[in-house]
């Protein structure tokens, strides 16, 4: 029987507002995600839709999908493990500046973007300009998900004190590597931010170094795809090898991999600049050593948990055949909805993983970089394995704070393979399409995708077509979970009070090796790896980039900070720059 760990009011008030409030935002981001799809098919030949711009819903699609979702459900699975393993919690005066800062930022955000005034993008590269309340909504956020984790630190280091014979919990150690690579990257972005974007948003700063702004985002930009894993890989060591009826093969893997991830995951970002004129290319040849290096936890991770589930398949029942064990899994069984959500997610990310390693190759990522490959790929990571986590955990989050028994378990056990099966359509069409030179970023329905435009390429009709149709079959499948997810909030109340958690046992008894159950020298190596692939890029850019930046003008002329360029403007030079 579970274990049940009582929390308290404010602790469960929070969890429920860091689940409910990007469950709900999500209506609005795969909303855009299949209209990005529509648009891209040619489908719909026009600039926007119901109000809405193309490049405005694709840059709603990227930030709530990719930034909000994600930081919003792993500061709550913070909160969750951190109160479930060691019994603690941080003061709820932490809770509610914390979630407050969270909440509004978001808001800020939100309203900049819906009201077009925030149309750049998940990157949000300048020369593109956004409201300034953008960059204060993103700033907010980003130091509201700082505070649990000083929080939870102070709790780990009284808990060790407490028991310096025992491991630290997998589960938390994991959440605190996760937040030290969050704090650690987002610092850049932060930089990046409040002392160059907002002033020049606000007209402080007249330009800007737009190479030294693309590489403080990607210092943090890579390294948030690590913050949107470790969530998921948590829940891989510490909860799907009891779901699927079995054991964990090995905790001190676990703990390797979270370590290898703290000291290569920031290091690696300069691979998404190699087209950078800026840096050179000696700095480029050490971030693809890096970023094949960074390979190694995930190649850890497939033979751990892959031997996990053997283990479980082999005692759920007999079997002769050396792959009949995997029918023995618990696929679709409802009350176990939990182990589709994460046996997809993996499934989904060996197909990312390995198309990630193509695009870490110098040579490759020139041929695909700006190509529909690229999304197809991160899709693959972040649409697989990250989302179904989130969605999945999320769920038994609030059946567990708010006492509710989730409803629809059929409906809901359905959604990660209807999820899986649309993304392989969505995102093979998106590979299959940048592979023939499909651009990422563009709305192909005004020109490539137009029969009567002169530019018109019929090859590139299959492969959207493909990505609409898995787009559709995806949003079927949030829109079956969302059903359950509103059906399980209005329930009643009627399931015990407490916190569970599905924790596996380990298969092994393994003797604790002192150096993977301490932070200081994998931190000071991670400092150290920071300062080879980052100080040399940085003065770099500082030394060869030429005049700085005004805000992006359509007509080719520098633009007064105060000025509105005019929509009409805008719809010719976008025009304009389709058919080019």
């Amino acid at each position: 029987m579970k274990e049940r760990i009582q929390i308290s009011k404010a602790l469960k008030i929070h969890l429920g507002i860091l689940v409910i409030v990007p469950f709900v935002l999500l209506l609005i981001g795969v909303y855009h995600g299949l209209m990005q799809t529509i648009y891209r098919s040619g489908l719909l030949q026009d600039t926007s839709f119901a109000g809405l711009d193309y490049y405005q819903g694709l840059t709603l699609h990227g930030v709530i999908n990719a930034l909000v979702l994600t930081t919003f459900v792993a500061v709550a699975i913070g909160y969750y493990v951190n109160a479930y393993f060691l019994k603690r919690e941080i003061p709820a005066a932490m809770m509610h500046a914390s979630t407050s800062l969270m909440v509004v930022g978001t808001l800020l955000a939100a309203w900049a973007m819906l009201a077009g005034e925030a149309t750049v993008l998940y990157t949000f590269y300048p020369p593109l300009k956004a409201h300034p309340l953008f960059y204060l909504g993103a700033a907010l956020l980003l130091v509201g998900s700082w505070i649990p984790f000083f929080g939870w630190t102070v709790n780990y280091i009284e808990w060790k004190k407490e028991h310096p014979d025992k491991k630290v919990p997998l589960a938390v150690m994991g959440n605190l590597v996760n937040f030290t690579i969050w704090f650690v990257c987002s610092l850049a972005v932060a930089y990046e931010v409040l002392v160059m974007l907002l002033p020049w948003s606000m007209g402080i700063k007249e330009a800007i170094n737009i190479p030294l702004s693309r590489t403080l985002f990607w210092f943090f930009g890579h390294a948030l795809v690590y913050f949107w894993l470790l969530p998921a890989y948590i829940l891989f060591y510490t909860a799907l090898p009891k779901l699927a009826g079995g054991k964990l093969y090995s905790d001190t893997a676990g703990r390797v991999v979270f370590l290898l991830f703290l000291i290569l995951s920031i290091p690696i970002g300069v691979h998404h600049q190699f087209a950078e004129p800026t840096i050179q290319q000696n700095i480029k040849f050490f971030q693809s050593i890096l970023t094949y290096g960074v390979a190694l936890p995930s190649l850890l991770t497939a033979f751990t948990i892959a031997a996990s589930l053997e283990y479980a398949g082999r005692q759920n029942g007999t079997s002769k055949n050396l792959f009949g064990w995997i029918k023995n899994l618990p696929w679709f069984k409802s009350d176990n909805y939990l182990f589709s959500y994460l046996i997809c997610g993996l499934i989904i990310f060996i197909l990312g993983g390995s198309t990630g390693m193509l695009l870490a190759s110098y040579s490759l990522n020139g041929v695909m970089h700006n190509t529909a490959f690229l999304p197809g790929h991160f899709h693959m990571t972040v649409a697989g394995p990250v989302f179904l986590a989130l969605l999945g955990f999320g769920m038994y989050m609030l059946s567990n704070i708010m006492r509710k028994k989730i409803r629809h378990k059929r409906l809901l056990t359905i959604v990660p393979y209807l999820w899986i099966f649309g993304m392989l359509f969505f995102s093979g069409g998106l590979m299959w399409g940048g592979l023939l030179g499909e651009p990422r970023r563009t709305n192909l329905g005004l020109s490539y995708l137009n029969p009567e435009n002169p530019l018109f390429r019929a090859d590139w009709v299959p492969t959207t077509m493909l990505a609409v149709f898995g787009g559709i079959i995806m949003t079927l499948a949030f829109v079956l979970f969302f059903i359950s997810f509103v059906a399980t909030v209005f329930g009643p109340a009627t399931e015990a009070e407490g916190i569970t958690y599905p924790v596996t046992d380990v298969i092994h008894k393994e003797k604790k090796i002192a150096i993977f159950h301490t932070f200081k020298p994998w931190v000071a190596l991670m400092i150290v790896l920071l300062a080879l692939a980052y100080i040399p890029a940085i003065q770099q850019t500082l030394k060869y980039t030429g005049e700085e930046a005004v805000p992006y003008n359509p007509d080719g002329t520098k633009m007064d900070l105060n000025e509105e360029i005019p929509d009409e403007l805008l719809y010719q030079h976008n025009i304009q720059k389709e058919n080019e």
